[in-house]
């Protein structure tokens, strides 16, 4: 089956990626294994990370990339091969995937949405920071230890008021 994806040379795109196994810890258990790929991947490959949250068995990350090339796919399928080929083999590997050669820690397909302006960009990025409190794993966004939103807070992009009165990112004032 052929997908229609957005195509646009020097793009910003918010992705949702998952694991096959939703009950897995995998992501977050091997954190340093992701970020090896993705930063291998991002040298050969260029592009601007913008906002990014790991959580145990998804991640959601935005990037803008260069202004002549589109090839989201291409990174994504790198970064995935890379990460996976880092892990023991202790999965189930039906014999579709089998066949195809592939390791079955991924989902083989992933969510894309091109951003279409400020406040769009605006909007996915709080989605992205305030995901670890909307999934239940900690109470307030600034408790995930895996998510850029600890970026934003320490070069002043955003504000975390935490008054005990709930949390707000207030004054975003450009971007990563």
């Amino acid at each position: 089956m052929d997908y229609r994806r957005a195509n646009t040379p020097g793009g910003t795109y918010f992705f949702t990626v998952n694991l096959a196994d939703r009950g897995s810890d995998t992501l977050v258990r091997h954190i340093e294994e992701l970020r090896a790929a993705m930063a291998a991947v991002k040298q050969a490959h260029p592009y601007t990370l913008l906002a990014m949250v790991v959580l145990p068995e998804h991640l959601h990350a935005i990037w803008r990339l260069p202004p002549d090339d589109a090839n989201f796919a291409l990174r994504w399928s790198l970064i995935k091969a890379g990460f996976s080929r880092q892990l023991p083999k202790s999965e189930v590997i039906g014999a579709s995937r089998q066949s195809k050669r592939e390791r079955g820690i991924w989902q083989r397909r992933y969510w894309e949405h091109q951003i279409r302006d400020e406040t769009d960009l605006a909007r996915h990025i709080e989605y992205i920071h305030f995901n670890p409190v909307k999934h239940g794993w900690v109470k307030e966004p600034t408790d995930w230890l895996h998510s850029t939103l600890h970026g934003y807070i320490k070069r002043a992009i955003v504000q975390a008021d935490c008054d005990g009165g709930g949390y707000a990112l207030q004054g975003m004032r450009g971007e990563q």
